[in-house]
C-alpha cells in the first residue's frame, strides 16, 4: 500500500483544477442547422510516421495486424504458421518486448512473456495501423509510451454520423481454403448528439491443414529427408467481441471499451528430423475494459486512462514422446495513468506524467513462485516548434518491485531513458523536405517467464538496455495533376543493446529456452518510397515499396564461436511492394513480400542456413451500391507461385491459397 500512496500524491500533483467557463449571454438568434468541425489538436511531428489505414488497409491480403505489419520497413514478424499460428513483431532487430503494441490510445501487456500475439486482432473494425520507431511525436501520452523502442499504434473505427443517420451497420462473410469459415458483424449507433456506441463481433474457425514440402539437407549437402505431407494441428476456433461508448464533452471527450477473445486451438509443431508434433493445444480467454478521458482548459489538457485486464491461458501437451504438461495460467493487470500538458506559448509546450501498474501471474503448477510486480512510471517532456525546427526531449524514470511466494524476489531495478528528437527543414520557401534524427535510451525488465519460469526461466538474467541513434531524410508533396502525391524517406540507424534477452524454441511453441546474449551491435538502412498517378479520370495507380537493410552481430566475447555473427532470424536484406490500381468501383492489389537469408541459430554456419523467400498475392474486388447499401466482393490468391518456406525453422507455411470475402454495409 505504500507504493500505492506514493503513487497517488505523484498523480493527485499532476492534475490541476478545470475553471469553469462562464455561460454565454443569451441573444436573439436565428435556428441554423448543426455544423460539426473536427481538427485535430496541434502537434509536433519530429519523426514522420508509417502508416496503413482506410481503403489501403482494407485491400491487403491480410487476415490480422500481424499480416498488414509486414508491409512496414524495419519489422520482421515471426509467424508459426497457418490462420492460428502465434504472431509477434520484432522492431530493427532488438527484440519483441521491447516493441509496444497500443490499442486505443492504452498499451496493451503480458507480464508472463513480454510478447502480444497480433494474430489475436483481426483487420474487421481497424480504421489505422501507425508505427513509430523511437516514440510518438506527441508529448501528451502516457509515461508507458515513453519506454518503449519502437511502438505499434492500432485504432479502432469511431462512428462519424451524418445529420439524419442515427446507426450505420456491417456484415461481412470470408471463406477460403483450409476450411476458413470467417464472418463477423459491426454496428454503430447515436445515441445522442454527443453519445455514440459500437458493437463489433467476429467468429473464425479452420482446420488449418494446408500441403506443405519438407526438405532438408546434410551438413555435407547431402539430402537426408524431401517429403510433402499436410500440416496437422493447425486448427482454431476463436470468437471476438468488442463493445465501444464514445462521448464528446466541452473541449474533450471519453471512451469506454469493453474487449473479449476466446480461442481453442492446435499449435503446430517444429518438424524435427521427419518427425511431426501434434500433441499442443491453447485456450486462451483474453479480456480487457478500459477507459480513457481527455479535456483541455485554456492552455492545460489532461489525458486519463484506467485499465483491467485478466488473462487466462491453459496449455495441454499430449504427445506420447514428450512430457505430458496441463498447466492453467491466470494473468492479472491493473493500470491507471494520468498525462498532462501545458502549452506555455504557441510554440513552446511541456508535459508531466505518471503511470502505476500491477501485475500478478498464478499457475497451477507445483512451487510456482507466484510473481506480483509493481511498476512506477514518471515522465516529463518538452516540444519547441519553430518555423524551421522542430525539437522534442523526454525523460522517463522507471520503478519495479518484484514479490514472490515462498522465495526471494530479486532486488528491485529502477531506470532512467532519456530522448531527444530533431527535424530541421533545410529549403526556407519549401516544406517538402526535412532532415530528422533521435537518440533514445529504453530498458525493459525480464519477463515473469524469463525469470521465474520452472523448467526455462533464468532469475539470474539482467534488464536489457538500449540505446538508439538514428538520422534520415524526409522528401514528399501532395498536389493535383498527374501525379498527386510523393513520398519518399531513408533512414539510417545504429542500436546497442546490451545484456539482450533471446527466446529460443525448445521442441514446444509455447516454452522457450532464454538466454542473455550480451551485447548485440545493430546497424541499418530503412527506405520506403510511395507515388500516386492519376494518368486518366478516375483511375489511380499506387505504388509502396520499402527496403532494410540489417547488420545485427553479437559483439559479447571474441572467444565465443559466433563472435560478430548475425543473430538468429535477422535476414540481411529484405522488403516488400504493393501495387493498387483503383477505377471507379474496381480495385486491384499486388503485393510483395522479401526475407533475404538468415541463420536459425547463433552460429552462421551451412547447418543453420535458412534460405530467403518471398510471396506474391493478389487481390481484386468491387463495390455494388444497392439503393442505401453497398456490397463488396473480394477474391484473393496467396503465394500465388505456391513457393515452400519457413519463416521460423521447422514451421512450413502454407502454399498457394485463396479466400473470397462478402461485405455489405448501410
Amino acid at each position: 500500500m505504500k507504493y500505492l500512496s506514493t503513487f497517488s500524491l505523484l498523480l493527485l500533483a499532476s492534475l490541476t483544477v478545470n475553471a469553469a467557463t462562464p455561460e454565454s449571454e443569451k441573444n436573439d438568434s436565428l435556428l441554423l442547422k448543426e455544423v460539426v468541425v473536427e481538427a485535430s489538436r496541434p502537434q509536433v511531428e519530429i519523426i514522420p510516421v508509417q502508416v496503413l489505414g482506410g481503403e489501403e488497409l482494407q485491400r491487403l491480403n491480410s487476415n490480422s495486424v500481424a499480416d498488414a505489419l509486414r508491409y512496414f520497413s524495419g519489422v520482421q514478424v515471426k509467424d508459426y504458421g497457418g490462420v492460428g499460428g502465434i504472431k509477434t513483431v520484432n522492431i530493427r532487430s532488438m527484440g519483441t518486448n521491447h516493441t509496444g503494441v497500443v490499442y486505443d490510445g492504452v498499451e496493451l501487456g503480458n507480464a508472463q512473456n513480454g510478447q502480444i500475439d497480433l494474430g489475436q486482432f483481426s483487420l474487421d473494425n481497424i480504421d489505422k495501423i501507425s508505427l513509430y520507431n523511437g516514440q510518438k511525436s506527441e508529448i501528451l501520452q502516457p509515461a508507458k509510451d515513453f519506454g518503449s523502442a519502437g511502438t505499434i499504434y492500432i485504432r479502432t473505427r469511431t462512428p462519424h454520423f451524418e445529420a439524419d443517420e442515427t446507426y450505420h451497420a456491417r456484415a461481412a462473410v470470408r471463406f477460403g481454403s483450409f476450411d476458413l469459415l470467417n464472418p463477423s458483424a459491426l454496428v454503430e449507433l447515436k445515441l445522442s448528439e454527443k453519445i455514440s456506441a459500437q458493437l463489433s463481433t467476429e467468429w473464425i474457425t479452420s482446420t488449418g491443414k494446408y500441403r506443405f514440402r519438407y526438405r532438408r539437407v546434410n551438413p555435407a549437402g547431402e539430402l537426408a529427408y524431401d517429403t510433402t505431407a499436410v500440416r496437422q494441428n493447425g486448427d482454431i476456433n476463436a470468437t471476438r467481441i468488442e463493445a465501444n461508448l464514445h462521448g464528446i464533452i466541452n473541449q474533450g471527450s471519453w471512451n469506454f471499451k469493453v474487449y473479449n477473445y476466446n480461442s481453442e486451438r492446435g499449435v503446430p509443431g517444429a518438424i524435427v528430423n521427419n518427425v511431426w508434433r501434434r500433441g499442443e493445444r491453447i485456450w486462451d480467454t483474453n479480456s480487457f475494459a478500459q477507459a480513457s478521458f481527455t479535456k483541455t482548459t485554456g492552455m492545460f489538457t489532461t489525458l486519463n486512462n484506467a485499465k483491467y485486464a485478466f488473462y487466462r491461458t491453459h496449455y495441454v501437451n499430449n504427445d506420447d514422446k514428450q512430457v505430458k504438461i496441463d498447466n492453467l495460467y491466470r494473468q492479472r493487470e491493473l493500470y491507471l495513468s494520468s498525462a498532462n500538458e501545458w502549452a506555455i506559448t504557441d510554440r513552446w509546450r511541456v508535459s508531466a506524467s505518471g503511470d502505476f501498474m500491477r501485475n500478478t501471474l498464478d499457475a497451477d503448477m507445483y512451487d510456482f513462485a507466484k510473481p506480483d510486480r509493481l511498476t512506477f512510471m514518471l515522465a516529463a517532456a518538452t516540444a519547441l516548434s519553430l518555423d524551421r525546427l522542430k525539437v522534442q526531449a523526454s525523460a522517463m524514470g522507471t520503478y519495479i518491485h518484484d514479490e514472490l511466494q515462498g522465495r526471494q524476489a530479486p532486488k528491485d531495478k529502477k531506470s532512467f531513458t532519456p530522448a531527444i528528437y530533431a527535424s530541421f527543414f533545410p529549403l526556407r520557401s519549401n516544406k517538402s523536405f526535412s532532415v530528422r534524427a533521435f537518440y533514445k535510451r529504453s530498458f525493459r525488465m525480464p519477463t515473469f517467464n524469463d525469470l521465474y519460469y520452472a523448467d526455462m526461466g533464468n532469475s539470474q538474467l539482467s534488464p536489457e538496455r538500449v540505446t538508439q541513434y538514428n538520422v534520415g531524410l524526409l522528401y514528399e508533396y501532395t498536389r493535383s495533376g498527374l501525379i498527386p502525391a510523393v513520398r519518399v524517406s531513408v533512414d539510417a540507424y545504429y542500436n546497442k543493446v546490451k545484456d539482450k534477452i533471446v527466446a529460443y524454441p525448445k521442441g514446444q511453441q509455447f516454452r522457450w529456452t532464454m538466454l542473455n546474449l550480451g551485447v548485440v551491435d545493430i546497424k541499418g538502412v530503412d527506405v520506403s518510397a510511395s507515388m500516386t498517378v492519376n494518368p486518366v479520370e478516375k483511375l489511380f495507380l499506387t505504388l509502396r515499396a520499402q527496403y532494410t537493410y540489417q547488420r545485427a552481430i553479437d559483439i559479447t566475447n571474441p572467444a565465443d564461436n559466433y563472435y560478430k555473427d548475425q543473430i538468429p532470424y535477422i535476414p540481411h536484406h529484405s522488403g516488400s511492394a504493393v501495387f493498387n490500381a483503383s477505377w471507379r468501383r474496381w480495385n486491384l492489389n499486388y503485393s510483395f513480400i522479401y526475407v533475404g537469408e538468415r541463420y536459425n541459430q547463433q552460429e552462421n554456419i551451412r547447418y543453420n542456413y535458412t534460405q530467403p523467400w518471398y510471396t506474391s498475392d493478389v487481390s481484386v474486388s468491387h463495390d455494388f451500391p444497392v439503393k442505401k447499401a453497398n456490397l463488396r466482393i473480394l477474391a484473393e490468391v496467396n503465394n500465388i507461385f505456391s513457393q515452400d518456406y519457413d519463416v521460423i525453422i521447422n514451421y512450413p507455411m502454407p502454399k498457394r491459397n485463396f479466400r473470397i470475402s462478402l461485405m455489405v454495409e448501410i
